[in-house]
């Protein structure tokens, strides 16, 4: 399923290794915003970065776990290279107008990210998976987000907090959180703390 939406036209499928914490936005173009802010923050941060943007025309939502590493050279390869994640993806539902969801199996990193973006922005963040709507948690464990060794966190943003005013703070916001990932894995000799 992966490999056939890569390879559809317009379909652009990048990949930049740098960093051990990788950005990621699964659903560019589809879920707007995501794509800009994975790239802001791999940018602002040196974090790899790979995301999936989808021409205007396309609107092939693919569940994050149907990403499929062995479907893609380029996933593969990005998550081979990195220790933890950060997903970003949007959801539209009435009721959570301007909220985030903090999901991800690497808890301490989605607590981080969550209190950042409390101090930042007016948001309501959602850090405990039991209070997310089912589907939206990002724990299963063939996300790719949960698939580099040391797990990680996947941002559902609702179509509020995707708003500028809201998208800029939430970069602001992760950005911190992994710039000071990033610094105190050089400390550590390169190693992430779990």
């Amino acid at each position: 399923m992966l490999h056939e939406l890569i390879e559809s036209p317009g379909v652009r499928e990048e990949v930049k290794l740098r960093g051990a914490v990788g950005v990621m936005a699964l659903h560019g173009g589809l879920e707007a915003g995501t794509a800009e802010a994975a790239h802001e923050v791999a940018t602002a941060t040196g974090a790899s970065l790979y995301s999936v943007v989808q021409p205007d025309d396309l609107a092939w939502h693919i569940p994050s776990i149907r990403y499929d590493p062995s479907h893609s050279h380029r996933l593969r390869q990005f998550l081979d290279h990195i220790a933890v994640a950060v997903s970003f993806h949007g959801f539209g539902r009435k009721e959570l107008k301007e909220t985030i969801l903090v999901g991800g199996r690497n808890r301490r990193l989605a607590t981080a990210i969550g209190d950042a973006i409390i101090h930042r922005s007016s948001l309501h963040v959602v850090t405990d998976p039991g209070s997310m709507p089912r589907g939206l948690k990002g724990m299963h464990p063939k996300n790719p987000v949960n698939l580099p060794k040391d797990g990680g966190v996947q941002l559902e943003m609702s179509a509020g907090a995707r708003s500028p005013h809201h998208l800029s703070a939430v970069i602001v916001a992760v950005a911190s959180v992994i710039a000071g990932e990033m610094t105190s894995s050089a400390d550590r000799g390169g190693r992430l703390e779990t």
